[in-house]
């Protein structure tokens, strides 16, 4: 049984500043992408860490979810994804830990999938997959060079409960736990993937995403630091970049 954070998505209503951001700014490789029932999807891999993915809806009766979500919240992150190699096994222990998925589909062989509400998932849709072979989908045209490449190395998140979030993303998501003291825990899986958990009390639905933290060799000069500043918040997030 394996667990990989594999993908953090953002919702958006237009992909250019997605596209700015994290390919021209950041490097971000395509890796694939293709619609689906209400939105078209396409994701980036970096250096080292999960992919960015962008969801765009596409305007028929099946975008509502997303369209909701875009109107209550704006642009910003939507869902952590988890590839995990036996969903039945994964599933079980969700429930062991007192949550009861929602959106279970295990139909189609190639995508089984199913969601954690942000109300039990301190803040943020959690999505868990198990996926057999990759999408095709041709890179947009209008997807642009990329920036030097660099990498995504941390999701912050703020939560409410500490010791119950850790639980979650150590015991039933498989993270590996690097540091814990009273008010953080840093929860690591293979490929660079890290996500620090921050005790902060008053968070609606108990969490909340932070910020996210990109690094390269080097370092990023003012105006890097400025467009990326500029485009982030347009996309609903805090982007820290470290040289």
């Amino acid at each position: 049984m394996t667990t990989v954070l594999d993908h953090l998505s953002i919702a958006t209503p237009a992909l250019a500043d997605g596209w700015d951001l994290f390919r021209g700014a950041l490097g971000g490789t395509w890796a694939y992408g293709e619609a689906s029932p209400g939105f078209w999807w396409g994701q980036l891999e970096f250096a080292a860490g999960p992919k960015i993915e962008l969801m765009k809806p596409d305007g028929t009766p099946e975008a509502a979810f997303l369209e909701r979500f875009l109107a209550a919240h704006g642009p910003g992150p939507h869902h952590f994804n988890f590839i995990v190699s036996d969903i039945t096994v994964t599933l079980d222990r969700v429930r062991a830990h007192g949550i009861e998925p929602v959106g279970v589909n295990l139909d189609n062989p190639h995508w089984k999938e199913a969601f954690l509400h942000p109300r039990q998932a301190h803040g943020i849709v959690i999505q868990v997959a198990q996926q057999d072979g990759n999408p095709d989908g041709e890179a947009p045209a209008e997807l642009g060079e990329p920036g030097p490449p660099a990498s995504f190395d941390l999701i912050e998140h703020h939560v409410g409960d500490l010791g119950r979030a850790t639980a979650l993303f150590r015991d039933v998501l498989d993270g590996q736990l690097e540091s814990v003291d009273a008010e953080t825990a840093e929860v690591t899986w293979p490929g660079g993937k890290r996500i620090r958990l921050v005790h902060e009390a008053g968070l609606p639905l108990d969490g909340a995403l932070h910020h996210v933290r990109f690094a390269r060799p080097g370092s990023f000069s003012p105006a890097e630091r400025e467009r990326a500043a500029l485009l982030a918040k347009r996309l609903g997030l805090t982007v820290e970049l470290a040289g």
